[in-house]
């Protein structure tokens, strides 16, 4: 079969499409047969470190990236009983793990996938994995209805998840944006815009109830600013948090990282969710399989309004 290999660390030069053995699957796997990949900064990072590809791949070379999918179940295990061959599915692969998602048949856990709704396409399905599931599971069970939320980074992939689900949520939803994707941000959801260029969140919110961050740094910081008494926020963006939460703790509010993790009842959650229309994902571009490296440098700008999709034929 067809892979993207990632040949060595480094930039996206290092990506090339080769011919790899198709896998085989596990009792409780299914394969899946690719039909459109979503891409993550989770992707586009770990590429240009050996000590974190080796971290998260071993020391083999060369690999398979990618964890987001939606394709067409092609063989099921002897101990699967929620799909059959021909099913539609989606879902985030052994994360964290190795996902080998850039591929045209992937072995998937079935306890990582859920049936994809008749609403969507494949490249919408693919979108709504490994952001949307961060979105989720920051948000369940943490905010309640008449919360006032701020999201940072409104239009990203994570963002725009969480803006939405938030508001299905019943919170009024703050968020940070650039002017020109200001309206894009109201269009899905947010209550109130505020253009990070001209002015600053610290200065003009307060008394949130909950942050969803994923900038981490100084923004993370003045997040926890705004936040009232009892206020918690949530970062995606591993850094020390030692020094902020004994800060945070003194004024009574707390500060805690996530890392998202597989889950098919989660990916149910969301497929309720596309299917009643309380989220929608925003395509950004869309590339071809061939056209990997490039999709990975759309990444890398740090400007895309939703997600980068990438098909398989």
């Amino acid at each position: 079969m067809k892979a993207i290999v990632l040949e060595k660390a480094g930039g996206p030069e290092n990506l090339h499409l080769a011919e790899v053995a198709k896998p085989s699957i596990k009792d409780n796997e299914v394969l899946v047969a690719v039909k459109a990949i979503s891409l993550n900064p989770a992707d586009v990072k770990p590429k240009y470190q050996d000590k974190m590809l080796n971290m998260m791949y071993g020391e083999k070379r060369p690999v398979i990236l990618g964890w987001d999918i939606a394709g067409t179940v092609t063989e099921v295990g002897t101990d699967v009983t929620n799909f059959k061959i021909g099913d539609k599915v989606f879902g985030m692969v052994n994360f964290p793990g190795v996902g080998n998602a850039y591929a045209e048949f992937v072995a998937a856990p079935e306890a990582h996938l859920a049936i994809m709704p008749d609403n969507v396409s494949f490249e919408e399905a693919a979108a709504t994995t490994l952001a949307a599931l961060t979105a989720l599971q920051i948000l369940e069970g943490r905010i309640n209805k008449g919360d006032k939320v701020l999201i940072q980074a409104g239009s990203g992939g994570v963002g725009h998840f969480a803006i939405q689900i938030a508001k299905a949520m019943g919170a009024f939803v703050n968020t940070t944006a650039s002017a020109k994707n200001g309206a894009f941000v109201t269009s899905i959801g947010a209550d109130n815009a505020i253009d990070y260029h001209t002015e600053k969140f610290e200065e003009i919110l307060s008394d949130i109830d909950f942050v969803l961050d994923t900038q981490g740094g100084k923004v993370l910081e003045n997040s926890v600013k705004v936040l009232k008494s009892g206020g918690t926020a949530y970062t995606t963006v591993g850094m020390d948090l030692d020094d902020l939460k004994a800060s945070a703790k003194k004024e009574n509010k707390t500060v805690s990282d996530i890392l998202v993790h597989s889950s098919a009842e989660d990916m149910n959650t969301l497929k309720e969710m596309l299917e009643n229309g309380s989220i929608k994902p925003n395509i950004y571009k869309t590339f071809a399989f061939e056209d990997m490296a490039n999709a990975h440098t759309e990444v890398e700008k740090g400007r895309t309004v939703g997600k980068v999709i990438v098909t398989l034929s």
